[in-house]
């Protein structure tokens, strides 16, 4: 997995060091994994939300912080570029980004940073105790980086994205820097499927 910071992390599920190779996908595809199952968390509406929530769509389910200086507004910015791909099939893939700084990312801050790429997307805000126990479920890494001022610390975290199907199961994860019609290619196969 790549960090926001750009290092490599040598650790994870078996699907990330040993990947499915399907043609069908550009992303790895890991189908049949036993994490990245659910997750149920306050969205920055206070509205709790499950994978169930959202049957019938393909979902995208992105870690990161706000304050992040390039990899989360790529990524992004990214998958509002993955939405208009999509075209008619744009209302049906749902992303989630899910912060690792909930210190800073209130409900507030979460909602208006969503403004700035699609009014659909969703925040979730996890507590500190959630966080913990959401990233483990995810396999997600991240590390509080000290500033030079207590409320100037930055976040490491994993970059990649996961995509689950219309009937809620993960079957992709797509690392950074897999370009827009390669990810917008792999969600119009998962949603032929259903």
């Amino acid at each position: 997995m790549l960090l926001a910071g750009g290092s490599a992390l040598a650790v994870g599920g078996l699907a990330f060091l040993y990947p499915v190779h399907n043609r069908e996908f550009n992303s790895i595809d890991i189908t049949g994994a036993d994490y990245a199952r659910d997750f149920s968390l306050l969205d920055h509406s206070g509205q709790l939300r499950k994978l169930k929530d959202f049957q019938g769509r393909a979902v995208a389910v992105f870690f990161g912080f706000t304050q992040c200086p390039d990899v989360c507004p790529t990524t992004l910015t990214e998958m509002t570029r993955v939405k208009q791909l999509l075209g008619n099939d744009g209302g049906r893939l749902q992303v989630i980004f899910i912060t690792v700084d909930p210190g800073r990312d209130t409900p507030q801050v979460l909602q208006a940073y969503m403004r700035n790429f699609d009014p659909q997307f969703l925040a979730l805000a996890p507590s500190e105790q959630q966080l913990a126990e959401v990233t483990k479920e995810f396999k997600i890494y991240f590390k509080k980086v000290e500033g030079k001022t207590p409320t100037a610390y930055s976040m490491d975290h994993s970059a990649g994205t996961y995509i689950f199907d219309p009937r809620g199961r993960a079957r992709l994860y797509a690392r950074y820097g897999l370009k827009p019609e390669e990810l917008a290619s792999d969600v119009r196969t998962l949603l032929r499927e259903a």
